[in-house]
């Protein structure tokens, strides 16, 4: 019983540092603007570079992650049947229960910030009337672990009445 505890904790801390960095990170969209391979400039932007509308969602989204995945540690280690403080077993079960918790609404909340970005990317990717550095978009960091956004192909119920050009066909990748 020991060891899962400890795994647990090692899961959840590793997590947190996870989302920190992925928080912290300045690779959550990459442009390029390449006349050519010699030319090619890249552009990084993190969260921290904007101030759009979206962007500050996925913003405080993130950073509720990080401060539940904070207290969520916390009240693990207390919850823990190794240390000498939390009570009593039961007491102990019900923290310990509580910091599950604290760590699933923390990934639930990293998870929406992430997909929350990684769908506007797309979006502004695949739509022919945006027009604003399409020149290659390339997913890293943490949209690249949350994007699993695919392109449809037309057919009955397509709602779009504009067809994209050549270039963004079946084998474009994000």
């Amino acid at each position: 019983m020991f060891r899962a505890q400890i795994s647990a904790l090692v899961f959840g801390v590793g997590g947190f540092g996870a989302l920190v960095a992925a928080t912290t990170s300045n690779e959550w969209r990459v442009t390029t603007r390449a006349s050519s391979v010699i030319t090619a400039t890249w552009v990084y932007q993190g969260l921290w570079m904007n101030c759009a509308g979206y962007i500050q969602a996925c913003r405080g989204l993130m950073i509720a992650a990080v401060s539940l995945g904070f207290f969520g540690s916390i009240i693990a280690l207390f919850g823990m049947k190794c240390t000498k403080v939390g009570g009593s077993e039961k007491a102990k079960a019900k923290i310990a229960c509580l910091a599950g918790v604290v760590f699933i609404l923390s990934g639930l909340c990293s998870m929406t910030g992430c997909s929350l970005y990684a769908n506007k990317i797309t979006t502004e990717f695949f739509d022919p009337l945006f027009i604003d550095q399409k020149m290659g978009y390339a997913y890293n960091g943490a949209t690249s672990v949350m994007s699993s956004r695919t392109k449809y192909h037309g057919g009955e119920g397509d709602i779009k009445t504009t067809t994209p050009s050549k270039q963004f066909d079946k084998n474009a990748y994000v």
